[in-house]
């Protein structure tokens, strides 16, 4: 895995290595977590993209990325000056939420050093892609009475774009799990009109979503919290939380939000019954919560911590889709 890492690091940095002369749209994955913005987009531009450029710090996340598109992303992002970065038509980040001090300042891109936003905002300033594609939690939009978010706009109002953006929820768009996250759509051409996509429903349930014939480790069965469980959980139809000291129900029949720690055995654990017992969630219906085919999969002896983690901080590929191919449709 070093060696395919370093060769990897490589290739990369030499942005006239790929040929991609004979397709329409390039794309680069930053943020790349397992994938799932590349996934969404690949799925709807099919052969008309390729991506030349990934960057994911997080190894096991790298894994994970290798194992299923067999490239391994490129590592801290800050670290990759835009000029070594291939060009590019569309820019995809699914980039962490943090505090930018803008209080009273202002300063559009200036405003955002110091943050990962502007690792995107001055890779977007050099390339000038056709789009650019961000994700973030809900959060983000009142975060710091909402200057954070008005500064990331500005921001990219200031290097050419016209923005977009929209709060969207996961059980809108084909899978019953309850997630909202903000998507923002820039464009580099001022006449285009964009839409973000109508919500639709699938018809799909929990018990779509989940495995059969699961292997004992995931049962509660004759171990200690059972008993603090039993009685908590008694349908078969819904997802619970163990959330460290109770058992949350949701009555609205939808997974509650996948998050990044409910693999440690704490806060948010999704629980489920079935015939066998009390169980929790397992990484494969965690990533079928989060949209992914049957052909994702993980590394064989990845820790199960690493596995729910990667999950949990995942995108939902159906919401992708849908806006991906909305932005289809008006390039």
């Amino acid at each position: 895995m070093a060696q395919l890492l370093q060769n990897n690091k490589s290739d990369m940095l030499d942005a006239n290595i790929v040929d991609t002369s004979d397709m329409q749209y390039r794309i680069i994955d930053l943020f790349a977590g397992i994938g799932g913005i590349r996934s969404g987009f690949c799925n709807v531009f099919k052969n008309r993209c390729k991506v030349v450029f990934s960057s994911e710090i997080d190894e096991y996340a790298q894994k994970t990325y290798y194992h299923n598109y067999n490239e391994v992303p490129y590592g801290d992002i800050t670290k990759i000056k835009e000029e070594n970065i291939p060009q590019h038509d569309i820019l995809l980040a699914g980039f962490p939420c943090q505090a930018f001090s803008v209080a009273g300042h202002r300063r559009g891109f200036e405003d955002t050093r110091g943050t990962l936003f502007f690792d995107i905002a001055r890779i977007a300033k050099f390339h000038k892609p056709k789009v650019l594609f961000l994700e973030n939690v809900k959060g983000f939009v009142g975060h710091d009475n909402g200057r954070t978010f008005e500064t990331v706009k500005e921001t990219l109002q200031e290097i050419g774009y016209k923005v977009y953006a929209k709060v969207l929820n996961t059980k809108d768009f084909g899978i019953p799990q309850n997630r909202e996250r903000i998507y923002i759509v820039a464009f580099l051409n001022h006449n285009i009109e964009f839409t973000f996509p109508q919500a639709y429903k699938s018809g799909k349930t929990i018990e779509d979503m989940l495995e059969r014939d699961i292997d004992e480790k995931f049962y509660y069965n004759n171990k200690p919290l059972y008993e603090k469980l039993k009685d908590g959980v008694v349908r078969t139809d819904t997802v619970y939380q163990w959330r460290r000291h109770y058992v949350r129900e949701n009555k609205n029949n939808l997974c509650p939000t996948l998050t990044a720690n409910m693999g440690t055995g704490g806060h948010n654990v999704p629980i489920v019954k079935d015939a066998k017992g009390i169980r929790k969630l397992t990484p494969k219906e965690c990533v079928r919560f989060q949209g992914f085919s049957d052909d994702f999969s993980f590394p064989q002896n990845m820790a199960l911590c690493h596995q729910y983690k990667q999950a949990g901080n995942s995108v939902t590929v159906k919401v992708i889709e849908a806006i991906a191919n909305e932005i289809k449709n008006v390039l």
